[in-house]
């Protein structure tokens, strides 16, 4: 049994242009990716607290005033729906009412009037009830396959009705119905009870209200960019073509698949995406990359490297063999266990650079261990053509097959013992050994064996009569 390992340079060349014409595929054909809707709830604070005075004027009045300068700014935004909660505004205190919250309008597009009007006519009346409030915005987002969900609550005071307003925001998140929370507190500063809800921003005036607010609005609505490189070895992002998925890091669920590219300028492709969400990215290499709880820096440009350096692997026949096809190789990180893939024969496919054991699924197995994959170059493995045995008996029985090797019988295969009485084997060449006995023989001495020779490309016939 022997093998061959080539190594060849690879020669890397870079386009200017894309083709989209190529097996009748048209730029025009190409489907656009929808924009999605973004959907904010604004949940807002109307309990008694909200009386209070606050630079010029009572805090209720500078947020409603405030607020709807927001939304007559928002009005015109396309892919764009927005909703209101209330809470404390129903029911006066005392007595404390933890249930007083109420979704006043509901989503819908083009509803800023309708916002504005009902923020109008809110009297501060109640309570506190944050963690209660967001539990019901579970069900004020209906169900939507291309909607961003973000909620931005405004507070001037914390949770006064024993929630835990923290874990109701971790809940949302982990199911995936909203994107982490906006906070924005009005007067005294409670990053330290409400930062686990989400991005919290203190307005200690109404200078820094406006501007919490335009900078939540500015982050709920536009995506950032992100570019990844996949470096090679001399640390250049020039290897590309490989699927790249974006997860959420809280819900874990997919938010993006990239394939990645390098533009025409010869740099890897800006990518447009949420700056909302943390993000777990896998690169589908063979081994798969992994970079957890990735941040993007809101209206920055974010560059996120991995070390991606890969060279190809050319698995091969000797000759021309026609069930090239069907034989097929097991691929392990040199010492592992693990498969990472199954190739076959007559196949090219990329890896990382490392080392690597290969174990072909032919008969019988042959392992091939430390196979160096290098950057930019091709490493080939060929194999000896095998040949085929054809096993001929005149009844069931019950009979296997052996390598003969150093005097040692190693097991391949088991005839099967009640199925055709030809069988056709492909074999790797070497010397074999077949035993079997029929099942109408009661003795043990009535076994038969036969020892053979396999040649490249060569076909031999059994009779076990």
């Amino acid at each position: 049994m022997f093998f061959r390992v080539k190594n060849f340079h690879g020669i890397w060349t870079m386009f200017a242009f894309a083709i989209f014409n190529i097996a009748g595929v048209s730029q025009n054909a190409m489907k656009e990716i929808p924009v999605p809707t973004t959907r904010i709830l604004f949940v807002f604070d109307a309990s008694q607290s909200m009386y209070g005075r606050w630079q010029s004027d009572m805090k209720m009045n500078i947020a409603q005033r405030l607020l709807g300068n927001v939304l007559d700014s928002l009005k015109d935004v396309e892919n764009l729906e927005m909703a209101l909660r209330v809470y404390g505004h129903q029911k006066p205190y005392p007595p404390q009412d933890c249930d007083d919250t109420n979704l006043e309008v509901p989503f819908g597009k083009n509803n800023t009037a309708k916002i504005k009007h009902r923020l109008s006519t809110l009297n501060p009346k109640g309570t506190t009830p944050i963690a209660f409030a967001l539990s019901r915005a579970k069900s004020d987002f209906t169900p939507c396959d291309n909607c961003r969900n973000i909620i931005i609550l405004i507070t001037d005071g914390i949770e006064e009705c024993g929630g835990d307003p923290c874990e109701v925001s971790r809940m949302l998140q982990k199911e995936g119905i909203t994107l982490k929370p906006f906070v924005i507190g009005i007067g005294f500063d409670h990053s330290e009870s409400l930062n686990c809800v989400g991005t919290y921003f203190p307005a200690s005036s109404e200078k820094a209200f406006t501007k919490a607010l335009n900078v939540v609005i500015s982050q709920a609505l536009n995506s950032t960019t992100a570019q990844v490189n996949l470096l090679d070895d001399s640390g250049k992002p020039a290897e590309t073509n490989v699927n790249m998925t974006f997860y959420d890091n809280f819900s874990g669920k997919v938010v993006y698949n990239f394939i990645h590219t390098i533009n025409n300028k010869g740099l890897p492709d800006t990518l447009s995406i949420d700056p909302l969400i943390k993000y777990d990215i896998t690169i589908h290499t063979i081994p798969p990359l992994h970079l957890d709880s990735v941040e993007i820096n809101p209206g920055k440009h974010t560059i996120i490297p991995f070390d991606a350096g890969q060279g190809n692997l050319d698995l091969t026949l000797k000759g021309n063999w026609r069930n090239l096809k069907n034989l097929q190789t097991i691929v392990r990180r040199h010492g592992e266990m693990q498969t990472l893939n199954v190739q076959n024969f007559g196949t090219s496919q990329k890896y990382l650079n490392g080392v690597y054991d290969l174990e072909v699924l032919g008969l019988p197995r042959l392992k091939i261990d430390s196979v160096v994959v290098r950057q930019s170059y091709t490493t080939t493995i060929e194999i000896p053509m095998p040949g085929i045995a054809v096993i001929k008996r005149n009844s069931d029985g019950f009979g296997s097959l052996y390598l003969e090797n150093n005097e040692k019988l190693e097991w391949i295969y088991d005839l099967p013992n009640d199925k055709s009485k030809v069988e056709s084997l492909v074999l790797l060449p070497g010397k074999y050994r077949v035993v079997f006995r029929s099942k109408w023989s009661t003795k043990s001495l009535y076994t038969i064996e036969e020892s053979f020779t396999i040649e490249p490309g060569k076909t031999i016939e059994l009779k076990l009569n």
